[in-house]
């Protein structure tokens, strides 16, 4: 048996002093009470910020809420002078309060009411006043009109596009789009400014690509206005292609463009300086230009970056300084560089503050004739100016106190006296700004009170430490003296401990403490005391606790329990197994000396727990119960079967969140029960419907179970055992939790495009035990992401929306929050969903290499428009040779792979190739390419295979046959001899000078030596072709003319005329062998 003892008493081990008085102080306690009582001056407990800009469309509300005794009245200054709220029927104060409600139901202009407010509180024993509120309305004015002309500029040079917003008020946030609303990459060659420029380091032909508009978004109307835009032109010095734009390593110098060293676009020159105040963020900037784009690094002078508030912004173009403070004041300098060189710019900054509080003063109560004093001091670059006032009103202006010393930042008070009371303001003043502070001083002459409930009665266990509390109040503070018994000796030493808050401290607690005590408070306004009872107890004791046993399956142990306690105490004895409570069934039973198991099965098997406890103290003492199984061939093998259902359920602790299940087991019919499961049905999402709820062991029979608000629950019970679960229970009663606004948000958001034009945004729905309320509802917001614009929102009750009209596959961010009729669950995570997916552009390229005969290499890049997530590639391909094409062969690729090999089927044929990139909407646009030829090789090849072809070689059967048939009337004419009459001159003017054309003829045997042009009389005499770089073994048998690219035959038999032949009579008829023939016959 292991025995475990833990004492407890009434304020707990852990003892806790409460907090001294101050010194020539007073406190007053929080009892409402007492705070009704007292005389208070007025305080500021609530009024609108310095600098309050309201919306134009909304009524106006200036806040100003202060406490006191009498209840203060409240008036108002504007710009300095009384602002009579009366006269102006638009504006009304709130009852009991000071705030101002300006209302323009009826019209008005809010930009009348313009000015700076001062709020002033009053009653019997001071004035205190709110800080000047500065009241503007929200300004967004509409951007001037003006000609924008097309600004030509230099490839590679700077430019910077001017935004000049319109002065809102607060001040617009700017970005750039172009006119079409796409917005403008930005990257460290383009970016803008914190002043709203667009800066280029250097101007590339794609920036002419679109125009440039800068837009300026308003806070208090939600309106974006947009400037004219600028449209640029970029003289270049080279024409361009695609891969040229692109960067790359040589780059500038493909493209005729002079690299040049940095040089700062903003700020100017080599050094500059910044005023910037404490507390707020420091943000120093630096744009170069330059070719290449420079790289911006940042430096202090003297030291480090300060670590941990610095941060880089912009593609490091900007430090930032957060909460900056006077040690981050010095020398800042960045430092721009390229390949071409680099240069620095030095930042001075300097760090003013605003005043700020070192001790700021505290409101103070004093007694009559007591001391004190109020202090102020704050700090700031330069120093503060501090003014004091009194009710409103400079000091020096005020009605003289003698008891009242002013000295620089404090008040001395002395030998205060009743209707010394005020409200003290102090004035910290500087050229960047004030503080105003109220401390009131009150002085009361208050009898002593004892705050503590009368006759106390308070228990504790013999020998533990304890506490008698008397708490009290008084003015002057009052002495405190405890007394037992009666007796007159106060009690502080040994063992009791006297504080100044009145408590009375015993370390050891012991029988003959026990008895009455009394608390007595006194000043000089009288007395209070109050009683306290003290019982000492004895404590809680297991005499005879469990002890470990070894027992065998079906037999009956008994584990002792027996308790000494105080009989003036209720005892309470628990069991617990496991650690967990234990159920006691019908196979236990619970007696005051212990616990008793009446057939013990294998599941009793555990630590068994006894606690007896009262309300001071506890004791507990653990055994262990070790159960041995009886052999098989010694027991008689019971038939086993479902355990009964679960009967007698009852509801108890009801709490908001939670409630207590009870119920008896049924019989587990020789198969212990394992476990139990509870379910529950509501009737209103679901009714009838029943939904696991949660599962516990066999051995309880009590749970506590969690519940969600705004459900109508019943429960039932399932008990299992080995052989299978138990017939559902009775239901129990209902029980109907109170609503409340949903804790959670839906799960599962997606935003996905069914078509190319939207974008359905889907969720999974809260259930019955999520919804937490009536009229349950989803707040549906999204905006693209890219841009970052404004969020729209809409709110459904169906776990779907879709949103139409939107570009081709960009990214979105979507929110879907819970909502109910008792608000709003807390703000949801961020989902990036996509619209619609479109068929994709073609390729950027496909490349085609022949580093062989054997086989052809292509490569291709990603479409520069995919429109959606890429599935793949289809690449269609066939052969050809001349007119002759081959079957369509199909590949199809993954979107990451960009290469392929193709095995040639023969070295001769030329390939057609057709790419297409695809989505899950289908295949894009068709990238067409051909593999070329390959020349020597392909010509050789050529040559072989038209030799053989059957036209090829009847061709040249004809020719050969046209030939002879010449030679033949050729011998016949030169046989003759004779003269050949020329009756049409149409295809051949002869000279003039010629004698044979007097009479129409001429001798053509004279003719027939002569060569004919272009050609040359061999050594025999016989005419020869004049030789060419050409031959015919170059181009096939039989062929003088050339092929073309698919290797038809275009060329034809030319014979050249004289030079001095006109072009009309430089007929190809006489040249061909068909017009020989007619021309000879």
């Amino acid at each position: 048996m292991v025995m475990q003892r833990h004492q407890l008493t009434c304020a707990g081990i852990a003892f806790v002093l409460y907090l001294h008085h101050l010194v020539g102080t007073i406190e007053v306690p929080l009892d409402s009470n007492i705070q009704s009582e007292l005389p208070q001056p007025p305080t500021i407990t609530k009024q609108s910020v310095k600098d309050y800009i309201v919306d134009p469309r909304d009524d106006i509300f200036i806040e100003c809420e202060a406490k006191g005794n009498p209840v203060p009245t409240f008036s108002w200054t504007r710009n300095g002078k009384f602002f009579n709220v009366a006269k102006d029927p638009k504006v009304s104060m709130r009852r009991r309060s000071g705030t101002l409600v300006i209302d323009f139901h009826s019209g008005g202009r809010p930009e009348d009411y313009e000015g700076e407010y001062q709020c002033f509180a009053r009653n019997d024993y001071g004035t205190a006043l709110s800080s000047k509120i500065h009241l503007q309305v929200s300004k967004s004015p509409l951007w001037p009109k003006e000609k924008v002309d097309v600004i030509e500029v230099d490839e590679g040079a700077p430019l910077s596009l001017q935004c000049n917003p319109p002065p809102g008020l607060p001040s617009p946030v700017i970005f750039w789009m172009s006119s079409s609303m796409e917005p403008i990459h930005q990257d460290k060659r383009v970016s803008q400014g914190q002043n709203g420029d667009l800066y280029f380091s250097n101007v590339m032909l794609q920036d002419a690509q679109t125009d440039y508009s800068c837009n300026a978004r308003f806070h208090f109307t939600h309106t974006i206005q947009q400037k004219n835009p600028y449209t640029l032109k970029v003289k270049t010095k080279k024409p361009h292609n695609e891969t040229s734009l692109r960067n790359h390593t040589g780059m500038y110098s493909a493209r005729g463009i002079t690299e040049t060293t940095p040089s700062f676009m903003y700020p100017y020159g080599t050094s500059s300086s910044q005023m910037v105040l404490r507390g707020v963020d420091l943000l120093l900037e630096c744009i170069a230009s330059g070719v290449p784009a420079p790289d911006i690094m940042w430096y202090k002078k003297g030291g480090e970056l300060p670590a941990g508030k610095t941060k880089l912004e912009n593609f490091n173009k900007a430090l930032r300084i957060s909460n900056v403070s006077e040690e981050d004041s010095g020398e800042y300098f960045c430092l721009a560089s390229n390949k071409m060189g680099s240069i620095r710019h030095t930042i001075l900054v300097r760090v003013k503050a605003a005043p700020y509080w070192l001790d700021e003063p505290q409101n103070l109560i004093l007694a009559p004739g007591e001391d004190g004093r109020l202090v102020c001091r704050a700090n700031g670059n330069p120093k503060p100016v501090i003014q004091w006032l009194v009710n409103g009103e400079p000091i020096e202006a005020s009605p003289p106190n003698p008891s009242r010393e002013v000295a620089g930042d404090t008040i001395v008070f002395r030998d205060t006296q009743i209707g010394s009371s005020a409200v003290y303001q102090c004035n910290a003043s500087n050229e960047h700004g004030y503080l105003l502070a109220n401390a009131f001083v009150s002085v009361l002459d208050v009898p002593p009170r004892i705050l503590a409930p009368r006759n106390q009665l308070i228990k504790v266990i013999q020998n533990n430490r304890t506490r008698l509390d008397c708490p009290f109040f008084g003015s002057p503070i009052p002495t405190l003296r405890w007394f037992k018994n009666g007796q007159g000796n106060t009690l502080d030493g040994g063992n009791y401990k006297a504080h100044e808050n009145g408590s009375l401290e015993m370390n050891m607690a012991r029988k003959e403490d026990q008895g009455i005590y009394t608390c007595v408070a006194t000043n000089i306004l009288g007395k209070a005391e109050a009683q306290v009872r003290l019982e000492v107890k004895d404590p809680t004791r297991i005499v005879r606790g469990p002890e470990d046993q070894v027992v065998k399956r079906g037999s009956m142990p008994r584990l002792h329990c027996r308790v000494k306690h105080d009989p003036t105490l209720k005892l309470t004895v628990t069991w617990l197994k496991d650690e967990a409570p234990l159920y006691i069934g019908n196979r236990m039973k619970k007696e005051d000396d212990g616990l008793t198991i009446f057939g013990v099965a294998e599941k009793d098997q555990g630590d068994y727990t006894c606690v007896a406890s009262t309300e001071l103290d506890k004791d507990l003492a653990k055994a262990y119960l070790t159960v041995l199984a009886i052999p098989a061939n010694r027991s008689r093998e019971l038939p086993k079967e479902r355990p009964d259902r679960p009967r007698d359920l009852e509801l108890t602790d009801l709490a908001e969140r939670s409630v207590r299940l009870t119920w008896i087991p049924g019989d587990d019919n020789n198969s212990p029960i394992t476990d139990y499961i509870v379910q529950f049905e509501e009737d209103r999402f679901q009714p009838g419907m029943w939904h696991n709820h949660s599962r516990y062991p066999g051995s309880v029979n009590s749970a506590v179970l969690s519940l969600s608000p705004y459900v109508n629950y019943q429960f039932r019970v399932i008990a299992v055992n080995d052989v299978g679960s138990s017939l559902p229970s009775a239901p129990s009663e209902r029980y109907q939790t109170n609503g409340a606004r949903p804790e959670i948000n839906p799960t599962g958001v997606q935003g996905a495009g069914t078509q190319k034009n939207n974008m359905e945004i889907t969720w999974t729905p809260l259930n019955a035990t999520q919804a937490y309320g009536p009229n349950l509802r989803y707040i549906v917001r999204w905006r693209r992401r890219d841009i970052r614009g404004s969020w729209y929102n809409e709110t459904v009750k169906t776990a779907r929306h879709v949103v139409w009209n939107t570009p081709i596959y960009v990214p979105y961010e979507i929110k879907v929050q819970a909502e109910n009729d008792f608000g709003r669950a807390p703000e949801p995570d961020t989902f990036i969903g996509y619209s619609g997916e479109d068929l994709p552009s073609s390729p950027r390229y496909l490349r085609i290499r022949q580093p062989n005969l054997e086989s052809i290499n292509l490569e291709w890049d990603h479409p520069e428009h995919p429109n959606g997530v890429l599935t793949g590639y289809s690449l269609r391909y066939q052969a050809f040779n001349g007119s002759k094409t081959g079957r369509t062969l199909v590949e199809n690729f993954s979107p990451n792979q960009t290469r392929f090999t193709l095995q040639r089927t023969d070295p001769i044929s030329r390939y057609r190739f057709f790419l297409r990139a695809r989505t899950q909407v289908g295949e894009g646009e068709t990238l067409v390419e051909e593999s070329p030829a390959l020349l020597n090789e392909a010509y050789t090849k050529n040559q072989v295979d038209i030799a053989t072809q059957g036209w090829f070689i009847g061709l040249m059967c004809a020719i050969a046959l046209l030939v002879l048939i010449l030679l033949i009337v050729c011998f016949i004419k030169r046989s003759r001899g004779g003269k050949y009459p020329v009756r049409d001159n149409k295809d051949e003017h002869l000279n003039p000078e010629d004698k044979n054309v007097e009479d129409g003829s001429f001798d053509y045997s004279d003719e027939d030596n002569k060569p004919l042009p272009n050609s040359q009389t061999s050594l025999d005499g016989t005419i020869k072709q004049q030789e060419s770089d050409d031959s015919l073994v170059d181009y096939g048998e039989g062929g003088e003319g050339q092929f073309n690219e698919d290797g038809s035959f275009i060329g034809q038999y030319t014979v050249k005329k004289d030079k001095e032949e006109t072009e009309g009579n430089e007929s190809s008829e006489a040249t061909s062998p068909v017009n020989a023939i007619y021309s000879l016959a």
